[in-house]
């Protein structure tokens, strides 16, 4: 009997699991993909509401100048992409485009910084930042690279209620993207989130020239945390030119569908978000990702600094495929606390 025919841990009302072995991730891949799609789908309607996405907005609060070398990222003071550096926006600023992301239909919105890992001050304008818009009735998500246990904490206080950190790849290939961190790092970065009662939002990025089993492995990590990510963003590769990763060949788009449903099945309870790259999908690839269980996705005409779907083209989207944004009174819903178990009778 095969690794993944020996488990009863597919089946929508399975508990949630934190023992994955990469073998069993590596047989849910090579399912054929009608099946797997069927599978994964099962599971998303027993864990969420079908035909509900969730509408996100992503703002760069602070752009160019890390000083991390990460390989696909144009914000790095290593590479020449053409991204200057620039200050923390102002206050009244980020309040508006939060305004305006509400006004669009957005639910969640969050804020990212070029930060190796933000200081003092940092925390205290982020934490300002949190607050007003908490109270304009939105989730919020704050990503600023490696935060202390401290950090976090303050970041709790404001309000924040999702911090993002990526651990974008396998332990094995993270080597070979990034040397001004270790995977190490960013594990214990999620370890302080969790400690601080946060909830974590953390994925990866597909199409950087790793393997299958690097997307299994990437995988299996989020999944044996000690608790699942509340939020599981899949990114597709931008190429940016002047960054390491500029020339190369993408990700198959079924081989990226494919990872979209086999974190659907390992963690059921999570939104499980289409990042970035979306720019650069069909609208029949996003269809598709949203049948493998995709339930959010990033909305808006830019990803920090790449380009994303337009609003109008996003909304003609969701209507031909008859899928309904989340609204905010169902995003409040949520807040109050992420299932821990399927809804009864919800498939």
């Amino acid at each position: 009997m095969n690794a993944v025919a020996d488990h009863a841990s597919l089946t929508p009302i399975s508990p949630l699991r934190h023992d994955w072995r990469l073998a069993e991730v590596e047989a849910l891949f090579e399912l054929p993909f009608m099946d797997l799609l069927f599978r994964a789908q099962q599971v998303h309607r027993a864990w969420h509401a079908p035909n509900r996405v969730q509408m996100s907005t992503l703002l760069s609060i602070k752009t160019g100048g890390c000083p991390e070398d990460c390989g696909y990222c144009p914000q790095s003071v290593h590479y020449d992409t053409g991204v200057t550096r620039e200050e923390t926006l102002p206050l009244a600023t980020v309040v508006e485009a939060a305004r305006r992301a509400k006004e669009a239909g957005a639910t969640r919105f969050c804020m990212g910084a070029a930060f190796r890992s933000p200081k003092k001050k940092d925390i205290e304008r982020v934490g300002e930042m949190v607050r007003e818009v908490r109270a304009l009735g939105l989730e919020t998500c704050a990503t600023l690279g490696m935060l202390a246990p401290e950090q976090a904490r303050e970041l709790k206080e404001a309000g924040l209620d999702y911090y993002n950190h990526n651990v974008d790849s396998s332990e094995d290939y993270y080597k070979r993207i990034i040397s001004t961190r270790t995977y190490q790092h960013r594990l214990d970065t999620l370890e302080a989130v969790r400690e601080a009662g946060l909830k974590v939002c953390s994925g990866g990025i597909v199409g950087m020239g790793e393997t299958r089993t690097d997307r299994a492995g990437m995988l299996v990590t989020l999944a044996n945390l000690p608790e699942h990510p509340q939020s599981v963003p899949v990114n597709q590769l931008v190429r940016v030119q002047g960054t390491p990763l500029a020339e190369g060949e993408g990700v198959d788009s079924f081989e990226f569908i494919r990872t979209i449903a086999v974190a659907r099945l390992l963690m059921p309870a999570a939104q499980v978000r289409l990042s970035a790259g979306r720019e650069q999908m069909s609208d029949e690839t996003q269809a598709l990702a949203f049948m493998a269980g995709a339930n959010s996705i990033f909305y808006g005409e830019k990803l920090l600094t790449t380009g994303n779907p337009d609003v109008e083209h996003d909304r003609s989207l969701l209507a031909r495929l008859k899928i309904q944004p989340e609204t905010a009174a169902q995003t409040q819903e949520r807040q109050v606390g992420d299932r821990q178990a399927p809804a009864a009778g919800c498939c």
